[in-house]
């Protein structure tokens, strides 16, 4: 029975509610999104009504366009509002205006020359309403949407590395000098044990050498887990050899693409797989006690010219001096021997300066006389 139905009235089954502005919006934006093929349930949470220009205009400087922002939702909700007018600005700042008014569904006009250039802001049919997410949101969305990228792209990049089956020999420093065909002869015993494969050397730009293994005729199908199980066999021998007669400093295995790319190597593997438990296992570095420096031995660390060796020096000379001097029985007679040595040399030290002028004065008298 329906609801408030009687023999004389048929209830509220025929009545309908009326469409107020809510409602209208709302079948504005059904009808807009049939015509436009657009699933509104795909774009309700994580969905970014913002160009990426607006964004990375937006993030360049956040606090004045979020000023910006904020006027653009004031005018957006005053239905009598028709233009909005902004100061004048940079270009740089006008860009970030017209493409926030492209986002909202405003028309934007720059208006008079430098430097009063400014932006002006229409409301236009197209417009329905301002955006529910801020800028400020979507950045935040954007961001974790591209880190959850990142994670993901690296996780299948390591998972296709772990997964790569190996089918090469990588060498690290070869020996200087070290020619392809040298190379191809020391390791011939090795390599011609491996039924069904061939190997081909060649030299990397960055002067390291790979060994690449393939089927031996083109008619023979050999799986690439098959072609890793034979390398991984010979590994040892090929190892031993190149160690022996110090060929090259390691030898690893890896995985080369047909452009003889290192898609993949051993070592790496390794790290990838357990790095850290690998630094934390390694035994701490043994601690040794500095060497100390007996009684009497000299350092390494002789610094020459010091202090130290010039009073020794000096010690030993007057020790010397000492021993050479003979001892003296009457102090005054030999002071008084010393004095007198000492006038005699200023004499004839002032005797002989006496000379030199007068030989000069000599000369000088003689070369006028000529003249």
């Amino acid at each position: 029975m329906k609801c408030n139905a009687s023999k004389t009235s048929e209830g509220n089954g025929n009545k309908s509610l009326a469409c107020d502005d809510e409602c209208a919006r709302l079948e504005r934006n059904r009808k807009l999104a049939l015509a436009l093929n657009v699933d509104p349930e795909a774009h309700k949470d994580e969905h970014v009504p913002y160009s990426t220009e607006t964004l990375r205009l937006f993030r360049e400087h956040v606090k004045w366009g979020q000023q910006q922002e904020r006027e653009f939702r004031v005018f957006a909700a005053d239905e009598a509002e028709k233009r909005l007018r902004f100061k004048p600005m940079p270009s740089h700042q006008r860009a970030f205006l017209h493409a926030l008014a492209e986002d909202f569904g405003f028309d934007s006009e720059s208006m008079d020359p430098e430097p009063h250039r400014h932006v002006a802001v229409f409301k236009t049919p197209r417009f329905v309403m301002a955006p529910m997410k801020t800028l400020a949101e979507c950045v935040r969305i954007r961001l974790n949407a591209e880190s959850a990228a990142a994670d993901a792209l690296e996780e299948q990049r390591r998972l296709r590395w772990n997964n790569e089956a190996y089918n090469a020999f990588f060498l690290t420093f070869p020996r200087f000098g070290l020619t392809i065909e040298e190379l191809r002869s020391e390791l011939s015993g090795q390599l011609q044990t491996a039924q069904g494969v061939v190997f081909d050397i060649a030299f990397l730009p960055s002067e390291e050498i790979v060994i690449k293994g393939k089927a031996a005729t083109h008619s023979t199908n050999i799986s690439a887990l098959a072609l890793e199980a034979t390398i991984k066999a010979i590994k040892p021998s090929i190892a031993n050899t190149i160690s022996t007669k110090r060929l090259a400093s390691t030898c690893q295995l890896c995985t080369l693409d047909s452009s003889l790319n290192v898609v993949r190597k051993e070592l790496d593997s390794h790290v990838n797989a357990d790095g850290w438990s690998r630094v934390a296992a390694k035994a701490a570095a043994p601690r040794t006690a500095p060497k100390q420096i007996g009684v009497g031995e000299k350092s390494v660390y002789t610094v020459l010219g010091s202090k130290l060796k010039d009073a020794k020096r000096k010690k030993e000379e007057m020790e010397k001096a000492k021993v050479q001097e003979p001892l003296v029985d009457d102090w005054e007679e030999e002071v008084r021997r010393e004095e007198e040595e000492m006038e005699r040399r200023e004499g004839e030290a002032v005797g002989e300066h006496v000379e030199e002028k007068a030989a000069k004065d000599a000369e000088l008298v003689a070369s006028a006389e000529s003249v």
